[in-house]
């Protein structure tokens, strides 16, 4: 796929793109939360280019919405989708969806309907979808206990591209492998030709390291479970409320992720825990060893008894012998008891194993001393023990729990976008369901409607009267003020433009012509001045010519034929006079080319009249007026010129209770209508 031939795509984002491990597929499945880990891409602007990449996939041309009323009622019934999605993910991705005369994506969203419709959208998976948002890359990654080295320029390069995360060094000789193994945990030479050299700590010979990254680095996927987990956690909850079968064992992830801590550690390890306790722990340990010790052999002397003889005292002055001679001669039973209370204290405190237990006896000396210190060198061994056990035990944990979730990773990628998508079809299914909605047939010039109600109106759903309403061809729609004549125009959009998305229509049934364009214009606000009546019939001429141009091309391409357009009131940018005859022109020319058409309009009499062809006049009807409250049929009855509102009043007038004088004053008003 060339990226730069998608609409809005330019080379910028292109190669922001291109960044991504698999751009092209996740284009060709709408993925939107894929392309938005792009470089600078919004999970708005990822909408659009998936919309784009649709247009292109689908030869659509995007002019479906030709006119911003057309455009307002397609951002009216998506916000209403919309607000039946509840992650962000469903909301952008939903914009994904837009009105398109290619019957080829038509009828793609059409089966995603079909089964969108079956899901049930319980309260427990909707409210599982809570917590699922789209997965995350981590923060840059550092890890700084070991390296990787080579004799080599070029594997140098390699490995730099290939391990980010990692130090690279060059080194000339093992004396270098060496120096290296000082400062770090753990080095791996890339160099075959190290194999066999003994040097002091953990140094590995790999020279396959650079095609085993998740061995050598395992924290890569440990990190991004660790960043991710809660996502991952909640796209399982939704899976089990929704009963969505899975390719991932979602017993085994779980007791992975339960390995995992949220620093992308190794939880839960009770060997790798007691190790790094004891390291952390040891310096503690040791004090508190000491003063076990001492409180031991300052207790001891205490209770006991020294009797020296001056020969004796004045021998060891002599020999210069100290307090340390005298434990060793009068005490050295209480200082051993003393200090193998501080070595098991050591022990115990740090729950050390046999190895580990000598090195920590040897902490404290057999050589009496007052008081009692530990042997800096021997705890120094044992931190190193210690430490170096534990980093052992952690790489080797690492690797394990990073081997089971690399597994596992590509599955649940596709268990969070299983559940986002999920989002998506549950938006659907209650908007169809909460809009009584169904699929719609295409086909025909003009539509036909039946039960239609629509979602667009200030007043709740279940209160909207239903409508029946139809028509081949162009017609006037007639009916009195407040009558539902505009309500009647935003239901004919409202299900043109969800058929052409390929979405359910709010209707009971619904046939609509398959047209490449739907032109709604709105009621005008008051008479024009001259340039902009100026401009409107400039508009309103070149739409004539472009229905008769695109319906040319249709017909010889078998593709949709013409426009839908939809006028309310144009009468009202001129004299009534002059309205009625450019109305007629218009009617005239868009008959002629074969499009379709309801121009709404009070002045329907006068436009059938100046009209050179046997228009369709439909009427709202009214029924009368009920405590000052017009009361209409809401359906448009065929071929029927709707009265007034003057009408209808002069009429109550005339039958009600006023004088006989007045009453024949009504009854000739009334005559002339």
């Amino acid at each position: 796929m060339d990226l730069e031939a998608i609409p809005g795509v330019g080379a910028k984002t292109a190669e922001a793109l291109r960044s991504l491990d698999d751009p092209e597929a996740a284009l060709e499945r709408g993925d939107v939360a894929a392309v938005a880990g792009a470089p600078g891409v919004t999970e708005g602007r990822a909408a659009r280019i998936v919309r784009g990449a649709i247009r292109a996939r689908h030869d659509d041309d995007g002019e479906f919405l030709a006119t911003d009323r057309a455009e307002q009622v397609y951002e009216r019934v998506l916000g209403l989708l919309q607000a039946r999605a509840v992650t962000d993910y469903a909301t952008q991705r939903l914009r994904t969806f837009y009105p398109s005369a290619a019957d080829s994506r038509i009828a793609e969203v059409n089966e995603f309907v079909e089964r969108a419709v079956e899901r049930d959208p319980s309260e427990d998976v909707l409210d599982a979808l809570e917590g699922v948002t789209p997965l995350s890359r981590p923060e840059s990654l550092a890890v700084r206990d070991r390296c990787l080295a080579t004799t080599d320029a070029e594997t140098y390069a390699e490995a730099r591209e290939a391990f980010p995360e990692l130090s690279v060094e060059v080194v000339e000789d093992a004396r270098g492998l060496a120096d290296l193994a000082r400062g770090y945990s753990t080095v791996v030479a890339l160099d075959e030709a190290f194999t066999g050299v003994e040097v002091d700590g953990d140094v590995r010979v790999e020279p396959d390291a650079l095609d085993r990254p998740g061995e050598v680095v395992p924290e890569r996927v440990l990190s991004f479970f660790a960043t991710n987990r809660d996502r991952v956690r909640a796209a399982v909850a939704v899976h089990e409320a929704a009963g969505l079968e899975t390719d991932v064992d979602l017993a085994e992830l779980d007791d992975a992720l339960a390995q995992l801590a949220a620093d992308g550690s190794v939880a839960g390890d009770e060997e790798l825990d007691r190790l790094s306790t004891a390291v952390d722990d040891l310096d503690a340990a040791v004090s508190t060893a000491e003063s076990v010790a001492n409180d031991r052999l300052r207790e001891a002397i205490q209770e006991q008894d020294v009797t020296i003889e001056g020969a004796d005292l004045l021998s060891l002055v002599e020999r210069g012998a100290g307090v340390d001679s005298l434990l060793s001669r009068e005490l050295a039973d209480e200082y051993e008891a003393a200090v193998d209370a501080a070595r098991d204290h050591l022990v115990d405190a740090l729950d050390l194993r046999d190895g580990e237990a000598s090195l920590a006896r040897r902490a404290f000396g057999d050589q009496p001393t007052f008081p009692v210190e530990h042997d800096r060198e021997a705890v120094s061994r044992l931190r190193e023990e210690l430490s170096a056990a534990r980093d052992r035990r952690g790489a080797q944990r690492k690797r394990d729990l990073a081997a089971t979730l690399a597994d596992l990773r590509e599955p649940t990628e596709g268990l969070v976008e299983r559940a986002l998508e999920l989002d998506v079809e549950l938006a659907v299914a209650r908007f169809a369901e909460d809009f009584e909605c169904t699929l719609a047939a295409r086909g025909g010039r003009g539509f036909e409607i039946e039960g239609g109600r629509s979602p667009v109106l200030d007043v709740p759903f279940d209160e909207v009267e239903p409508v029946d309403y139809g028509v081949d061809g162009v017609a006037l729609l007639s009916g009195v003020n407040s009558g539902g004549k505009t309500s009647t125009l935003d239901l004919v959009a409202v299900v043109v433009v969800l058929a052409h998305m390929g979405l359910p229509v709010p209707a009971e049934s619904a046939r609509v012509p398959a047209v490449s364009e739907l032109h709604y214009y709105a009621k005008s606000q008051g008479t024009l001045d001259a340039g902009a009546f100026e401009a409107t019939l400039r508009d309103f001429a070149g739409l004539t010519e472009r229905v008769a141009e695109r319906g040319e091309a249709a017909a010889s391409a078998g593709g949709p034929a013409g426009k839908l357009v939809l006028v309310d009131e144009l009468e009202s940018i001129t004299e009534p006079g002059a309205s009625a005859k450019i109305v007629a022109g218009i009617l005239e020319e868009l008959h002629d080319a074969g499009a379709s058409g309801v121009f709404v309009s009070h002045l329907a009499g006068e436009i059938e009249e100046q009209c050179g062809f046997d228009v369709t006049v439909d009427g709202i009807r009214a029924l009368g007026l009920a405590d000052g409250e017009l009361v209409v049929e809401r359906s448009p009855v065929k071929d029927h010129l709707a009265r007034s509102t003057p009408e209808l009043i002069v009429e109550k007038l005339a039958t009600g209770d006023a004088a006989e004088s007045r009453a024949a004053f009504y009854g000739r008003l009334l005559e002339k209508f």
